[in-house]
């Protein structure tokens, strides 16, 4: 802490005031936070677990059409963040994008609620048989789906973020607390989403769909009743730049206006600021390095306006983390089975557990919510203490390495699941139940593998890339650079989405048998499922490779007169840079 008391990084409240370090932020103020982030999961999932069940019983969509509706659903709910995060990052900040996206969530929330509950709003059944929906039915259904996908929208990008800056980069013991913020933020994440998947889908299909959306929706409305009275607890980011995205735009335009330049052979020739204007702002250098050469043009002093290096470095920054983004919609296009094929799949099997009692196939999803709540605990005091003493890195190994760790997770799991589909069509040839309605003598825990693996995964997958796109963001872009996670996400479903519409097309041409057919006990999943496979192991080739090019941001933040401290690199973190590092004016 400085002498005052205050925070190091220039955090403050909500009026723009200066914070006192030790009456705000930290876990005494993410306590508040991370209540809204399980009841959130848990509305999501309780809704996107089962929404294909949904679609295909009330609905009566075929199976092509609700994948398809499903994907695009998710996709949608994860591309927004996109907007979201740069509204945020530009105009209103992420308190209040957050604050008034929210309330967009809840109301979509209400609405889904509404139209699976009130009659006149949903298709009429007997005898658990319903009738064909109404136009209208349908459209005010999609509408309460679609509403709830534009708040995700500015909640996605901006709770996380909000939640990491309650920790003080430039304080040692805080960089220590945040280095697990993202574990234990993703831990309350996969307790949601564990509700959903083990409560609520059962809840659904055997109590009532109202009542199962019902829950989560009040859930929701307490846990923003809870997140608002933290807020005399809660540090805020001030901005250091008017647009962001804008000095981006205007380093790309520089670069290709001096493309017939010379450039420089010692970088210390490029333009940058003096130190004194980065201790004035309070704004962070970025360190040269020699990625992406080209972009460098743009800070050629003999241009006109030339660039800063540090302006040139955060467009880089964005620049490698989009590069390491593409590698990513592989492993979120596997994902997006989870709720679209592995249910269809299970919802054929032997789901029988003990007298009468029939498992919801989309709970098998809370067996990779409870690898993932078993798993972080263990990577987080066990995995990281042993590999940070032999490598050195705070963190253990580093973020493109756990990330690279999940994606080989991906690879086996495709594996798992396209031999237990073998399995699958083979007692379905003995025992000769190929009906669309017909039970498959095989009980659904066969397909728990891919489950576990799935969830022991993502441990390395989904938190390593929150992680990592949250670190490498420049600092005024990191909501919307966690909407490089996200929008992945997005991609992935949207991907799945057209990769089921084409392989459903291709292999029915011509009078063939659908891969992925209305009739899942007579169809080819293992040949999708040998597919996807191949797929992930060209992706993770591919990773590897590209990740051994990336270079990692290295900043450093003036804290006065000729003296730097704290330069962020992957794996350590020192007081002053080194000389090599260093970018004259």
């Amino acid at each position: 802490m400085d002498d005052k008391g205050y925070t190091k990084d220039g955090s403050v409240d909500l009026h723009g005031r200066p914070v006192l370090a030790s009456q705000t932020g930290r876990w005494r103020a993410c306590a508040f936070l991370v209540g809204y982030e399980a009841f959130e999961r848990m509305a999501f999932y309780g809704v996107a677990s089962n929404l294909v069940v949904y679609l295909t019983t009330q609905l009566h969509e075929d199976t092509v059409s609700s994948v398809r509706n499903v994907n695009n659903w998710s996709g949608s709910v994860w591309i927004t963040p996109i907007l979201g995060a740069y509204i945020a990052d530009t105009y209103f900040g992420r308190f209040w994008t957050f604050t008034i996206s929210s309330l967009i969530y809840l109301l979509g929330m209400v609405l889904l609620t509404m139209v699976v509950s009130i009659k006149s709003l949903r298709p009429s059944c007997t005898d658990d048989v319903c009738n064909k929906a109404t136009p209208s039915q349908i459209a005010f259904f999609y509408l309460a789906l679609y509403i709830l996908a534009v708040g995700a929208g500015g909640t996605k990008p901006n709770i996380s973020t909000f939640g990491a800056d309650q920790f003080d980069d430039l304080d040692s013991h805080e960089r220590t607390l945040k280095a697990s913020f993202f574990n234990w933020w993703m831990f309350s994440t996969f307790l949601g989403a564990l509700m959903a998947t083990l409560g609520l889908v059962y809840v659904q299909e055997n109590v009532g769909w109202g009542v199962g959306y019902g829950i989560p929706t009040m859930g929701l409305a307490v846990s923003l009743v809870v997140f608002y009275m933290g807020t005399p607890n809660y540090r805020h980011k001030a901005r250091k730049s008017n647009s962001p995205a804008a000095e981006m735009a205007r380093v790309w335009a520089a670069a290709i206006a001096n493309r017939r330049l010379k450039l420089p052979d010692d970088p210390a020739e490029l333009y940058e600021l003096e130190p004194q204007h980065y201790l004035l702002t309070g704004k962070r250098r970025l360190h040269y390095n020699s990625s992406f050469r080209f972009l460098d043009r743009a800070a050629i002093k003999e241009s006109d306006k030339p660039c800063t290096v540090t302006q040139v470095q955060e467009t880089k920054l964005v620049l490698g983390m989009t590069v390491i983004w593409f590698a990513t919609i592989v492993p979120s296009t596997i994902w997006a089975q989870v709720n679209t094929l592995f249910v269809k799949q299970g919802t054929t099997m032997d789901r029988r557990l003990g007298h009468g009692f029939l498992i919801p196939a989309a709970s098998l999803g809370s067996f990779i919510t409870v690898s993932m709540l078993l798993t972080v605990p263990l990577y987080d005091r066990y995995f990281v203490p042993f590999m940070r003493r032999r490598t050195g890195n705070p963190r253990g190994i580093t973020l493109l390495q756990r990330l690279g760790i999940g994606f080989g997770f991906h690879v086996v799991l495709t594996l798992v699941a396209y031999a237990v589909e073998l399995r699958r069509t083979h007692v379905i040839r003995q025992s000769g139940v190929a009906g669309p309605g017909d039970v498959v003598p095989m009980t659904i825990f066969w397909l728990l593998p891919q489950y576990v693996l799935l969830g022991i995964g993502d441990v390395f997958n989904a938190i390593g890339l929150l992680e990592f796109f949250y670190d490498q963001s420049p600092e005024d872009l990191q909501s919307l650079g966690t909407t490089f996670f996200t929008s992945g996400i997005g991609v992935g479903n949207f991907l799945n989405s057209l990769l089921v519409t084409v392989v459903d097309r291709v292999t029915r041409a011509g009078g063939g048998k659908s891969w992925i057919g209305n009739n899942i006990n007579d169809s080819h999943l293992d040949y999708y499922y040998g597919l996807l496979m191949s797929i992930s192991a060209i992706n993770l080739a591919i990773f590897v490779w590209v990740s051994s090019k990336y270079k990692y941001k290295e900043e450093a933040l003036e804290v006065a007169e000729g003296k730097v401290v704290c330069l962020q690199m992957e794996g350590k973190v020192m007081d002053a840079p080194p000389a090599s590092l260093g970018v004259q004016v």
